[in-house]
């Protein structure tokens, strides 16, 4: 089943009315789908019956059918049952399809043709659709048909290159950047195709490549690369270019510390740890000084740091307006009081496992964060539902349907 939540009074979404036909798995399509969700679109998530999303089958188990890897991308929506290798499948997306205003979808390449759900087909039946394609190259190159993955375009676009210490092993970020990059910038493009939309009336195809996502997320450091003409040093906790700014241990465990100029510079020499000769010193006066000497300051400042408790040097800085901060594990951030106060991280019940945790939008909309609508559907958990609302379907056909495999209806 799929929890509804009781609504705050007035809340305005900006896309409701907007609907949108998600038939992508994983990470990257269902993370576009889910922001479209947030924003208030119907949101309707279409599932192979038997197993569903892949990542129905990974990260922790939470009831029947889902998975904190699932749950993580896919709250706000509706689920649907189709095998979409059936032709029954394929003509009831046709039907439906007119009520739809955005298709996003990430099969292989020629996937969504051999189904019949390329952008050409469905484009014939709902000419102003917007039609969003992730994948994991660019279809116009020699490497189109090649599958994406989060942990292989970290490899190939340099950002494994640029993470962790210098002197150790390529190391991939903590979650799969990528994706996440890919999923955001699908839904940036799909907003901005709404809107234009509104004002011309045409649909769009919108494509996007993980690998060119990957590229961009490098940044700076791809800029600093191409001029140098050759790879750039990596510094781990530290900042290429800002100097101190961090990651340092004090005497009772890790902080971090970010002097972002050189006024944070001098308060954090003459009133954090008592050494306005650092500040005075020609070399440590300015930030470009700073980084091109790294190597005679910051073993100086870790050796004052580590002398000092963390709080005081906390309390110190924070009276001065330098950016400070505890290193917190996931768990401790998450139970802490500062993310209670935000209520983007919330308790909400579930029909299986009695209650689940759930990211509310990050969101705020005229001073409030857009709640939760849905908590991320069992598996089919609107088949019945949606169905029937958009195609009348009788009890009688679904039923027909699910004995043919074509569908699965909730219990």
């Amino acid at each position: 089943m799929n929890t509804e939540q009781a609504l705050p009074d007035g809340v305005d979404f900006p896309l409701e009315g907007v609907r949108v036909l998600d038939l992508s798995r994983v990470f990257a399509g269902p993370l576009c789908g889910q922001v479209l969700a947030d924003f208030g679109a119907d949101v309707i998530k279409v599932e192979h019956p038997g197993r569903g999303d892949d990542t129905r089958d990974w990260g922790m188990r939470i009831g029947k059918t889902e998975t904190t890897y699932y749950n993580s991308m896919n709250r706000n929506k509706r689920s649907v049952t189709l095998d979409l290798q059936s032709p029954e499948a394929v003509q009831i997306i046709y039907d439906m399809l007119p009520q739809f205003d955005v298709v996003i979808h990430n099969f292989k390449h020629g996937g969504a043709d051999k189904l019949g759900l390329g952008y050409e087909k469905l484009k014939s039946i709902k000419p102003d659709l917007i039609y969003c394609s992730v994948a994991g190259y660019n279809s116009d190159t020699p490497e189109a048909k090649r599958p994406g993955y989060d942990l292989v375009i970290q490899a190939e676009a340099g950002l494994m290159a640029i993470n962790g210490e210098e002197g150790t092993p390529p190391l991939k970020f903590g979650v799969a950047v990528v994706d996440l990059m890919t999923g955001m910038y699908a839904a940036q493009a799909v907003l901005a195709a709404l809107y234009r939309k509104s004002r011309n009336g045409r649909g769009r195809q919108i494509e996007l490549a993980l690998y060119d996502c990957g590229l961009t997320i490098n940044g700076y450091y791809a800029l600093d690369s191409m001029l140098l003409g050759h790879d750039t040093q990596r510094y781990g906790n530290a900042h290429p270019s800002i100097v101190p700014y961090g990651l340092f241990e004090a005497a009772d465990g890790p902080l971090i510390i970010g002097v972002g100029n050189n006024r944070q510079f001098e308060a954090f020499c003459r009133q954090v740890i008592e050494r306005p000769d650092i500040f005075e010193d020609p070399r440590y006066a300015t930030n470009v000084e700073r980084a091109k000497n790294r190597l005679e300051i910051l073993p100086l400042l870790k050796s004052i740091i580590a002398t000092h408790p963390r709080q005081h040097l906390l309390e110190r800085m924070q009276a001065c307006g330098i950016p400070c901060g505890e290193v917190a594990g996931l768990h401790e951030a998450l139970t802490s009081e500062r993310t209670r106060q935000t209520g983007v991280f919330q308790e909400m019940p579930h029909p299986v496992a009695g209650k689940t945790w759930v990211f509310a939008p990050p969101y705020r909309l005229d001073g409030q964060r857009l709640p939760i609508r849905h908590t991320p559907p069992t598996l089919g958990a609107a088949t019945r539902e949606v169905l029937q609302e958009l195609l009348s379907m009788s009890d009688a056909q679904l039923q027909a349907l699910k004995e043919k495999g074509v569908l699965t209806l909730p219990e």
